[in-house]
């Protein structure tokens, strides 16, 4: 007995072990399907989208941003250098920021900015427009020019008084304080001989002041009198400085018929910009809704609403021209007699009399009263707010000698 005991004992024992062992392989059966499907969202991780944000968009942004200039004047041939790409330049032509302008061996360029700063570029000059801001009254315009090389004259106009106008060249970097002046950077630049710095009176006169700065930002000088200039030269370090030029009269008269043309210009160039600025607005307005203009989904008009006339209703005509009248019109009053006929207006037809006893339209009889009877007397008209009169006694009544007491 107590050996049969022994070996039930042993049989649950091993049956309960071989259930364990199952329940343990069921519940670490998932474990390595677990692990092999983590990677998986690993892929898009990667993000593939990433290489298309770094790609760059800066040659759209020219495209859609406004003009900052137009081509005033133009000689010669002339080009823009915009997107990588050079086109020929003609008259009226917009100029935009981060444009190149190069004129050819035969041309002359004339520019006018927004805010009718002018350029005006001798034959193989180059300019570069790497800044240019500008809103009327507003507080930050700024503008920076480069002279590659070449011949430039400029006019100084709004930036240069309220803002922050530079122009750059290979060895200086000058600041413009409401002048006009000219800059030559010979073919080379830096290395292929001196930069001159010129300052000139404006169109009225006026001398306005250049800061001379080197490359490394230390001032080198300032021009502030008429016919005056610097030549930058190297110096020891690779450092430059700003000798004072010695300018010839004929050199001035030079200077000086060149800077006319660039006051012309600027004269041609103010009418361009206006006369953009106008179709600029007139788009504008095309493009808002008009306070007359129906939107969508907007209710008609107040013609189209239901219930009100179109127009007015035409007058319908018998045979012999004579009109007939509206089913909307009121009938004409009736003349009583002895009163003033009613004035008739030229070309109108007359309105027929009625015939006594005839009902008008919608009416009863015109029955005769009292007043209208031949021979009565017209009965008088009481005034608002008096006592009625007593009724006259009948004549065999009255007696004889006494005033009637009902007058």
């Amino acid at each position: 007995m107590a050996c049969r005991k022994i070996a039930l004992t042993m049989l649950i024992s091993a049956s309960v072990m071989v259930l364990g062992t199952d329940a343990r392989a069921q519940v670490d059966a998932p474990g390595p399907a677990r692990l092999a499907q983590a990677p998986a969202p690993s892929p898009p991780a990667t993000s593939p989208a990433q290489p298309a944000a770094s790609q760059p968009a800066a040659p759209s942004a020219p495209q859609t941003a406004d003009p900052v200039g137009s081509v005033a004047t133009l000689q010669g041939g002339a080009s823009a250098t915009r997107n990588n790409a050079t086109s020929a330049l003609q008259l009226r032509d917009p100029v935009y920021k981060n444009d190149v302008l190069q004129t050819n061996a035969d041309g002359t360029l004339g520019i006018t900015f927004d805010d009718e700063t002018t350029f005006t570029l001798k034959p193989n000059t180059r300019l570069a427009v790497d800044e240019f801001v500008y809103q009327e009254g507003g507080a930050s315009n700024a503008a920076v020019f480069n002279v590659v090389r070449g011949t430039a004259a400029f006019v100084a106009a709004e930036i240069a008084h309220t803002g922050n106008m530079r122009i750059d060249t290979p060895t200086s970097s000058l600041g413009i304080r409401g002048t006009t002046g000219l800059v030559e950077v010979p073919e080379g630049g830096a290395a292929g001989g001196e930069v001159s710095i010129k300052l000139y009176p404006d169109a009225d006169g006026r001398v306005g002041r250049i800061e001379v700065f080197g490359r490394d930002g230390a001032q080198l000088g300032i021009l502030s009198r008429g016919a005056t200039g610097f030549a930058i030269r190297p110096g020891a370090d690779g450092r430059f400085s700003a000798a004072p030029l010695q300018i010839s009269r004929e050199q001035a008269e030079r200077d000086r018929a060149f800077v006319r043309q660039t006051f012309a210009a600027r004269t041609v160039g103010r009418q361009i910009i206006q006369q953009r600025r106008t179709l600029q607005q007139q788009q504008r307005n095309q493009l808002r809704p008009q306070p007359n203009q129906q939107r969508p989904g907007q209710l008609p008009g107040r013609e189209q609403r239901p219930g009100l006339p179109q127009q007015r209703p035409e007058l319908r005509t018998v045979p012999g021209g004579q009109p007939l009248p509206s089913p909307t019109a009121r009938p004409p009053l009736q003349q009583q007699p002895g009163a003033r006929p009613t004035p008739q207006l030229p070309g109108a037809q007359p309105t027929p009399p009625q015939q006594p006893g005839a009902a008008p339209p919608g009416g009863r009889p015109n029955v005769p009263t009292l007043q209208q009877r031949p021979g009565a007397r017209p009965t008088l008209q009481r005034q608002p707010g008096a006592l009625p009169s007593l009724p006259r006694a009948p004549a065999a009544q009255r007696q004889p000698g006494k005033k009637n007491q009902s007058r």
